[in-house]
């Protein structure tokens, strides 16, 4: 059996191997791959899922060493190859012969070499390790109430990096050498509108701003950063982390040594089958230099591993060029570029839409005749990349700018009918349409079994909508059930419930579903059941139906603690209340927070120690904020007309009527708003889920709205609107959302996902055209009128209280693995030393505390 050895287990060396695997071959290969992480090979275009809470487990690759004939050395890479003997010997001395080999070794993270670029706290972005590191040293910075985060490097992975540090809890600087951000994918327009998105998400950039260097900032914590030339006009920006992002160079050390032809630019030298100037070597991915061009994304790696394995096993296929194309969100913000999206061809003509106001940004590059589509930039709104990127190369199918000036009339792109079956649909795996419409006739009927037969949306995902409409094109529906229980969707559900009744989940799913039900259909029918009616979450058979959250009402935190956050309608206290919680919390040893929502956060609470928090707050007139639950949380303000020489509403008014309306409302998912008292926004009412704004005239009301990973500013809804009107705008408005929306979608998702979108949503609202309003509003009514304080409804009944307690078997006994320090002369979760483990970084200092009372 013929040797291959396979020096790289990234993406592209993972896939080299599948595509040698999957060829038939009348002489198979025994292959050995070399890896010089200690850990199976991983999507790292995915990496930044790390830190949304994606594990190592979620980002592997499939197993290789699981396949017959494939041996997978894990933390061994090589160090030397012998052309002549063919072999490769490795970091543990072991020498492979080979018969064949493939150099995958991709490229390393550049760091500019500016003095203190190797300090203490400068990191790259490149492997989990890295990732794993800098959230040590961000943890540690944040602790600290050190400085920002400096991310340098404006591209795509820096911006990445930026959002990184973001959700890891620090402020971050985006440094950039270029006028603009992501130079290599979109223009000086696209850049600018890019800027603006990206500076509303907080994130400070430094665009044209060349880095000078680094240094320990003053005090001896953290660093500080230089920019620009020498001089009393330098800037400098203090950091807690700085994280280098500034592009990739080719890992060509093992190739050099050999003796290897190099490209002009480094990386690896290859022809056509991706053959270097040895034979019996080829190389893929970051290393390899294709006609001087070494590409530095997934894509054309992807394709130079198939066209070397169809080589390897007698085929002829050829490298002619890869897809550049990318489309990302970033920091919230739909980026997109695709084919000549600079320009540079000869005679090329720019189409240009640049749509400030509507936060979006579009550039198609056609031929000088307006007739072929060469490339195209999208920022803010990226919706037609799916069906525009297939079209390049390819006759336009009408007037450029209605591809993308919906509003003008157009169609805001091109159906999936529209495109031939040899377009790639798939740029990453070059998947065609045809291939994958040849996968729909043979049985693969939703998107997971067209991922599993075509590899088509198994890497950026920016395809999978193209996916979706073919699969509605060739006639198949998609399912909406709720899950393998019920057939029917969430939406359907709540209709039944409506009709016939039904106030148990056990009846309901007897009658209308199978099985016992799960933890994803147990949730979502007690949130529906609770919406219409249904009684206290924990009565009877609903409690046990209640994730960990509500069936404690309350939040569960890392330490097993929980937290209790009393509802402050509008934000507005009486010092009388505001004493209360302060001797709550000293009582109770909390730790005590004023949260983004205007509210008071009382942390540490165990779960045995809850009812009797309660009872406090209740007796001086509180009740639960809902902070734990599907339901409205907050209604945030400002000070209004009352106080505020700006104000023309009284937005404290209107925003105690709102909350005090709809507490208590569950729903799909959480629900936030926000009544500002004029347009300076002060209460920040257009990233809530509906928010309202002050005007002259009355009120204007906003939907569609919600900040966390993926933030989205409101949209007018109506304007204008008397205090009455405005309240039954908001109650239809709820309720539609509530009956309609699928499990745990937000209602910025639920709108784009509606036909017809936010022209529809507002027709229902403002002009009943499907004739529910009265409905709706008998609905909120209801719901209004048996409104009962959750807390209050577990006090007052001794089987409720039962639940509350750590140990079923010792009710009086506290969870002993429960400890807290001091920090800025208020209780924390204890540090893993005083846990008995090792140190974490950041926590020393701390001063050790008995646990609460």
């Amino acid at each position: 059996m013929r040797q291959l050895v396979v020096i790289g287990n990234g993406m592209v060396g993972h896939r080299l191997v599948e595509a040698v695997l999957s060829r038939d071959t009348d002489a198979p290969w025994h292959i050995t791959v070399l890896g010089e992480e200690p850990r199976p090979a991983y999507d790292r275009v995915a990496l930044s899922s790390y830190f949304d809470g994606a594990g190592e487990e979620e980002l592997r690759l499939p197993e290789l060493s699981d396949r017959p004939g494939v041996d997978v050395l894990l933390g061994e890479p090589a160090t030397a190859v012998d052309r002549h003997a063919r072999t490769v010997t490795t970091s543990t001395g072991r020498v492979l012969d080979y018969d064949a080999l493939v150099l995958a070794t991709g490229s390393s993270a550049f760091v500019p070499p500016v003095p203190g670029h190797d300090l203490p706290g400068c990191h790259v972005y490149r492997t989990i390790e890295d990732l794993e590191n800098i959230t040590a040293t961000a943890s540690a910075a944040v602790q600290r109430r050190d400085a920002p985060g400096v991310v340098v490097g404006g591209g795509l992975l820096g911006l990445e990096a930026a959002n990184a540090l973001r959700l890891l809890g620090m402020r971050a600087h985006v440094v950039e050498m270029a006028p603009w951000l992501m130079p290599r994918q979109v223009d000086e327009g696209g850049g600018a509108v890019l800027g603006r998105l990206i500076a509303e998400t907080g994130v400070t950039c430094h665009t044209a701003a060349g880095l000078a260097g680094i240094e320990p900032a003053p005090g001896g914590e953290g660093l500080r950063v230089l920019l620009g030339e020498q001089g009393p006009g330098r800037q400098s920006v203090d950091a807690g982390i700085v994280v280098f992002s500034v592009g990739v160079r080719p890992r060509d050390e093992l190739a050099r040594a050999a003796g290897l032809e190099i490209g002009p630019r480094g990386g690896v030298a290859v022809d056509s089958a991706c053959r270097t100037s040895d034979p019996r070597i080829y190389a893929v991915g970051e290393c390899a230099s294709a006609q001087g061009t070494v590409y530095g994304l997934v894509a054309p790696g992807n394709a130079m591993a198939e066209v070397a394995a169809d080589n390897l096993v007698g085929g002829r296929a050829a490298f002619t060029g890869g897809d550049t194309s990318t489309k990302l969100k970033l920091l919230g913000v739909d980026v997109a570029s695709f084919g000549d999206a600079q320009g540079t061809t000869e005679g090329a003509l720019e189409v240009v839409l640049n749509d400030a106001p509507g936060r979006r940004y579009a550039k198609l590059v056609v031929s000088d005749d307006a007739t072929t589509l060469l490339g195209g930039v999208l920022v803010g709104d990226a919706s037609a990349y799916a069906s525009l990127r297939p079209l390049v190369g390819r006759a336009l199918p009408g007037d450029p700018l209605d591809l993308i000036a919906p509003d003008r009339g157009g169609s805001g792109g091109v159906g999936a009918a529209a495109l031939p079956d040899d377009a790639q649909v798939c740029s990453c795996n070059a998947v065609t349409k045809g291939a994958i419409g040849t996968a729909i006739a043979e049985g693969s009927t939703d998107i997971p079994a067209l991922k599993a037969c075509t590899k088509a949306g198994t890497s950026c995902g920016s395809c999978v909508p193209m996916l979706k409409t073919l699969l509605a094109d060739s006639g198949i529906e998609q399912s909406s059930a709720l899950c393998e229980h019920f057939d029917h969707s969430r939406a359907e559900l709540v209709e039944i419930v409506a009709a016939t009744g039904v106030s148990t989940f056990s009846e309901l799913i007897a009658r209308h579903g199978t099985g016992r039900g799960c933890d994803i259909c147990k949730p979502a029918v007690a949130s529906v059941l609770a919406s219409m009616g249904g009684g206290h979450i924990l009565e009877g058979e609903q409690a046990a139906l209640q994730d960990t959250n509500d069936h404690f009402l309350a939040n569960l935190q890392r330490n097993g603690t929980y937290s209790v956050v009393p509802r402050v309608p509008g934000g507005e206290i009486t010092p009388e209340k505001l004493i209360v919680i302060g001797e709550v919390a000293r009582e109770f040893g909390l730790y005590t927070k004023i949260t983004g929502a205007q509210r008071i956060d009382l942390l540490g609470a165990r779960v045995e120690q809850l009812p009797a928090v309660w009872a406090r707050l209740v007796e001086a007139g509180f009740e639960s904020g809902h902070a734990y639950g599907k339901a409205l949380r907050t209604v945030k303000s400002c000070v209004g007309s009352t106080w505020c020489r700006y104000g023309v509403q009284d937005s404290v008014a209107m925003a105690i009527r709102l909350e005090t309306r709809y507490r208590g409302l569950r729903s799909p998912h959480k629900l936030k708003s926000a009544v500002s008292g004029c347009a300076r926004e002060c209460a920040e009412a257009r990233s809530k889920d509906f928010g309202v704004i002050a005007t002259e005239h009355g009120w204007n009301l906003y939907v569609g709205g919600n900040g966390g990973f993926t933030p989205r500013h409101a949209e007018l809804l109506a304007a204008d609107l008397d205090d009455e009107t405005l309240v039954r705008y908001i109650d239809r408005f709820l309720m539609f959302y509530i009956r309609t929306a699928d499990r745990l979608q937000r209602t910025a998702a639920w709108i784009e996902g509606l036909e017809g979108g936010l022209d529809h949503l507002r027709a229902v609202v403002t002009q009943d055209s499907l004739g529910i309003a009265a409905e709706l509003e008998e609905a909120m009514r209801r719901h209004t009128a048996g409104y009962a304080d959750e807390w209050r409804g577990v006090l007052e009944d001794p089987d409720k209280l039962a639940r509350f307690v750590s140990f079923a078997n010792a009710p009086e006994a506290p969870d002993p693995t429960i400890a807290f320090e001091i920090e800025r002369d208020q209780p924390v979760p204890a540090g893993p030393v005083a846990l008995g483990m090792p140190e974490a970084p950041g926590r020393a200092g701390a001063r050790p505390a008995r646990a609460p009372a």
